[in-house]
């Protein structure tokens, strides 16, 4: 096991995911994963604590699951699924998405957002969400999951980062 594993925000990570229904499971993976130690199966990230070298990419892949419409999840990491996903909408709400849990879950946004992901824009996105611009916030009220300022004050609900819905229905 390495480090990461005695992390606190890791275990607050596990704990979130197992109570919005999104299936954790321990294993050993390839050292050929998109990310290392992370990969997705049907409704579920398989983690190998030994291969993970980001915590925070959790919530990153977690955020594909929970933004995947309820019907199509269960395709996740077959050949069912169509080869285009993760489409660029769906890589733009899975940021926002991890980024939304993060501050839910009291984790700093560095943890996500680290240095050696999304293509050396993490800074950026950061820097653009602390000003709360909201890259993806579109495609998040589409899907009923959460809504700006100006949705939120007509529902009568707090705005984004405060999510409606953890998973897509």
């Amino acid at each position: 096991m390495n480090q990461l594993t005695n992390l606190p925000e890791l275990q607050t990570i596990l704990t979130f995911l197992e109570q919005i229904g999104i299936k954790v499971i321990p294993t050993q993976l390839p050292d050929t994963t998109f990310l290392p130690g992370l990969d997705l199966i049907s409704d579920a990230i398989c983690i190998d604590c030994d291969k993970l070298l980001y915590p925070g990419d959790i919530l990153h892949e977690a955020g594909h699951i929970a933004v995947t419409a309820a019907l199509e999840r269960p395709l996740i990491g077959t050949s069912a699924m169509p080869e285009n996903w993760p489409t660029q909408g769906d890589e733009m709400a899975a940021i926002l998405w991890s980024y939304a849990a993060a501050i839910h879950l009291n984790i700093p946004p560095e943890l996500v957002f680290h240095p050696d992901g999304y293509k050396k824009d993490s800074e950026w996105l950061i820097e653009n969400f602390g000003k709360e611009v909201y890259i993806g916030l579109p495609l998040l009220e589409w899907f009923g999951m959460a809504y700006g300022k100006e949705r939120a004050a007509k529902e009568g609900v707090a705005a984004f980062p405060v999510m409606q819905f953890w998973l897509r229905e």
